[in-house]
């Protein structure tokens, strides 16, 4: 029977038109636009300069703080800048700009297929190997994973989960690797529960990916008996944090809390399939698989892209901006992020590209509320929005803690469901951020 989380959800409508588009290579491009800034925490601190030459592979930007992530050439070639550049965004961000030169990669990367399952790592060397190759969580957050699998003192981790939920509409990249990289990434998550030093790994998948469900149990049923690949219901934020804890293991993250406070680790299939490369292959983390999507393309697809691609070319890849296009986002549409600048380019969270027309992006004309409380019963965090957006929009920020919209996780459910289309997440969105700032300015006890 398939497990779920306990409180709220929503079911959209998948449209995973792109689920039978196999993993291509991208084509290699001319330029490439490397972001310093890739990951949750401080921005990585360049150590190349314009007129360097570097390898694929080769560490072009060193982790500099406690959270943060290095950052390594997707291309070979020659650097000419080390400038700001917008992000999709706008925003100026520092990058490190290459002239594509060929192909040359690093010799100490094992780029062979064999798959190599012994693991020959201490948890120490293999949680330096991870950091060393620049590994973020590809589930959206991109925070260090490094970091989250090194509990905190007084924190102990007993399970490791893989999100290969998959939720938001669209996506499929998550579920290409998980049919084309099966063995790869069972590998990556044992090495991780290795890390963290647990003996039992739980893999969580939609019951809308069968094919995935039925070749990750017959895998690890015959190698990898310590992880158990468990069915999801269909629904949507099944693979938030949260929620995906207490789908499996029925614990409860507390307000405010990580998963670790319940002796949890989530990671995505993507990382681990990052960390069997990074740990197996000596690979740093420097392309990913991008699902590039929408009703209005005449062709799907799942490209294996690298770090630091522009938007145009991608485009001029599959043909061109469609005519009936006006909107691309950088993720899913529940939680994806409008692309505001087409010289931009991607980063190692970038999971998916999709193309939505304007019939598909129009608003309905915002009402007054009807009290219905569908919000209310959509949200999966328990939190009750209609009332967090009439407080944001009185500016009551004490009144906003206190009925804790820090929780909230910013799954768009309670826009979805509204039938006065009230655009409450845009509201309690920013005022969360603002509760957010208050809160980590008062001293520490």
């Amino acid at each position: 029977m398939s497990r779920t989380f306990s409180i709220g959800g929503i079911h959209p409508h998948d449209h995973k038109i792109s689920v039978n588009a196999s993993i291509e290579d991208f084509p290699l491009m001319d330029m490439a636009y490397i972001s310093v800034s890739q990951h949750l925490g401080a921005p990585a601190e360049p150590v190349v300069a314009k007129g360097d030459q570097v390898k694929v592979g080769q560490l072009i930007a060193k982790a500099s703080g406690f959270i943060s992530a290095n950052i390594h050439s997707s291309v070979s070639g020659t650097v000419t800048a080390v400038e700001p550049l917008p992000d999709i965004s706008g925003n100026l961000i520092p990058h490190v700009v290459i002239k594509v030169e060929g192909d040359d990669w690093e010799e100490s990367i094992d780029r062979s297929p064999e798959i190599v399952k012994e693991v020959k790592f201490s948890p120490k060397e293999i949680i330096d190997i991870i950091a060393k190759a620049g590994i973020v969580g590809l589930g959206g957050a991109a925070f260090p994973t490094h970091i989250k699998l090194s509990p905190p003192p007084g924190k102990k981790a007993e399970y490791l989960l893989i999100n290969g939920a998959e939720c938001e509409p669209y996506l499929t990249s998550d579920y290409r690797v998980m049919l084309e990289y099966p063995e790869q990434m069972l590998i990556g998550t044992k090495i991780m529960m290795m890390a963290l030093g647990v003996s039992k790994a739980y893999v969580g998948i939609e019951e809308n990916k069968p094919k995935a469900l039925k070749l990750l149990k017959k895998i690890a049923s015959k190698g990898y008996k310590e992880i158990k690949v468990v069915s999801l219901k269909k629904r949507y934020p099944q693979g938030g944090e949260k929620q995906l804890i207490d789908a499996i293991l029925h614990r409860q993250v507390p307000s405010m809390g990580l998963p670790i406070d319940v002796g949890v680790v989530v990671q995505n299939v993507g990382t681990a399939l990052a960390v069997y490369e990074a740990v197996q292959k000596n690979k740093p983390l420097f392309d990913g698989v991008v699902t590039v999507t929408g009703g209005c393309m005449t062709e799907q697809r799942n490209f294996r892209l690298r770090v630091g691609t522009n938007f145009e070319r991608i485009m001029f890849a599959i043909g061109g901006f469609p005519k009936d296009a006006v909107k691309l986002i950088s993720g899913g549409p529940m939680m994806g992020k409008a692309i505001s600048r087409m010289d931009a380019a991607t980063v190692k969270s970038t999971s998916a590209l999709l193309l939505l027309t304007e019939e598909e992006t129009r608003r309905g004309e915002e009402g007054n509320c009807i009290r219905c409380a569908k919000c209310v019963e959509a949200c999966p965090m328990g939190l009750e929005p209609y009332l967090l957006n009439r407080l944001a929009r009185a500016g009551r920020t004490d009144d906003l803690e206190v009925n804790l919209i820090q929780d909230c996780i910013e799954c768009g459910c309670c826009f979805y469901s509204c039938p006065s289309n009230i655009p409450l997440l845009d509201t309690i969105r920013l005022a969360k951020g603002q509760v957010l700032k208050i809160i980590r300015s008062r001293p520490k006890k």
